[in-house]
């Protein structure tokens, strides 16, 4: 990566940190507090570092700009930075940008070997001065009367990250229904899937704190558009404050993203996320202890202690894995149907089957983690055994009633399984993974001295 300075035209190798790799050494993690602390606007050094990635945008490039530039210059009261990442275009991009560095004092140019929006802004991002970092797309879809409220919270300290959001009342979006669904539909799977809280995950409008990014930035791994749901999940599990600012927004119709292609790369990226985050590979726990914000007053409430709490959310997980179940379920039992006894089959397919189950949705649509994973699989085994008990009973009725063939014995036991699975949900919900109410906090020293004084 070489970054090209508008201002003396010199060349710098910066460094990054790899992503995926521990916090550096030299980077310590400073304990949690309850806010954190405005930005230093009186510096030398650019308050804001706004980045473009962009890949052949020969046409839209040079407009975006200066654009951009004007409205920074008329509405920023401070030091300000563009700086575009150009990731490996093969058309006159890069001549573009440099040409007009060299008319804009505070534009600087990024040339990327390497094709990805993510690539571009872990790389540009962790090797900016600036305080606070943001990046929006070359179109300039968004309005830019919604920087401002962006930019605020991150200056003032109330927020770590602020994103722009097209899927709120307040938001006014002209764009085709087909990118509506796909977007709509994938944070949705988003929230069911994730636990994610956030509106809308791909709008190309976000702004972060440089001290936050620099902690979480090297344990991103995405190099292309699924960059930034990724940043966003992590930023919710350290514990951040992220901003929402809904938005004006019109859809650019000469866009060369392939929405179809990008919603399955996401899936993948969903997927591996997960993973990432049950096996361990980011170290959750000590980034939360790092950067969480310490706890309100009124954090003794079981939906803040437990953001997965909410009745909807965990009916549209626990719907989405028993599909799941229910699936491995009638492939497993079709299986040992060919070689063992009805009873025998439905025994061993609901017994693997539960104790996944059990597992997925202590994980997924109940949040937990750490404490007793024995006793939750030890209660969901005598749960099991009452799904056991319908699926069976009902198949020794069918049986003792007609002679079934093993679509009719199939049909059985996906009916009782049905039943089996809405008592499961209950038993769940108030019982395996009861969340215990929390307990009342003993008063602070400060509010013990008060209280003395005035006895006194």
């Amino acid at each position: 990566m070489t970054l090209i300075e508008s201002t003396s035209g010199t060349l710098k190798d910066p460094a990054v940190v790899p992503p995926g790799l521990p916090i550096p050494p030299n980077t310590p993690l400073q304990p949690s507090t309850a806010r954190r602390a405005p930005v230093d606007t009186h510096t030398a050094v650019p308050v804001l570092d706004v980045t473009i990635p962009v890949f052949n945008e020969e046409r839209d490039l040079e407009e975006c700009l200066r654009r951009l530039h004007g409205h920074l210059r008329e509405s920023f009261p401070h030091g300000f930075r563009i700086t575009v990442a150009d990731n490996a275009s093969t058309d006159s991009t890069l001549k573009i940008a440099e040409r007009v560095a060299r008319e804009l004092p505070e534009l600087a140019v990024v040339h990327l070997e390497e094709k990805g929006r993510g690539n571009a802004l872990r790389k540009v991002w962790l090797a900016s001065p600036a305080p606070v970092l943001a990046y929006m797309d070359v179109d300039l879809s968004t309005d830019l009367a919604a920087l401002a409220p962006l930019l605020a919270p991150l200056i003032s300290g109330h927020s770590d990250l602020a994103i722009g959001t097209r899927l709120t009342r307040n938001s006014r979006v002209v764009r085709g229904p087909k990118r509506e669904f796909i977007s709509r539909s994938y944070n949705l799977m988003l929230h069911s899937f994730m636990g994610a809280r956030f509106s809308d995950a791909q709008c190309g409008f976000k702004a972060i704190r440089a001290d936050v990014a620099q902690q979480i930035l090297p344990h991103t791994m995405d190099n292309s558009w699924f960059f930034d749901t990724e940043l966003l999940v992590l930023a919710e599990r350290c514990g951040l404050r992220v901003h929402e600012v809904p938005v004006d927004w019109i859809d650019d119709p000469n866009s060369s993203v392939d929405v179809v292609r990008t919603a399955l790369a996401d899936i993948r990226g969903m997927v591996r996320l997960t993973r990432d985050l049950v096996s361990g590979r980011i170290p959750i726990p000590e980034l939360r202890a790092a950067l969480a914000r310490g706890p309100l007053p009124a954090s003794s409430r079981t939906a803040e202690q437990n953001p997965r709490s909410s009745l909807f959310g965990q009916l549209v997980r626990f719907a989405a894995i028993g599909a799941a179940s229910t699936l491995a379920y009638v492939l497993i039992f079709l299986f040992c149907r060919g070689f063992m006894d009805p009873q025998l089959a439905n025994f061993l397919a609901l017994l693997i089957t539960a104790i996944a189950n059990t597992g997925a949705n202590r994980r997924f649509t109940f949040g937990i983690q750490g404490g007793n994973p024995v006793r939750h699989h030890f209660e969901g085994l005598i749960v099991f055994g009452i799904g056991l008990a319908l699926t069976s009973g009902a198949l020794a009725l069918v049986h003792s009633t007609t002679t079934p063939d093993r679509w009719g014995e199939l049909l059985t036991v996906v009916a009782a399984n049905l039943a089996a699975t809405a008592v499961r949900f209950l038993l769940f919900r108030l019982w395996v993974f009861r969340q215990p109410a929390a307990k009342a906090t003993a008063p602070t020293t400060q509010a013990k001295t008060r209280t003395e004084t005035a006895a006194s």
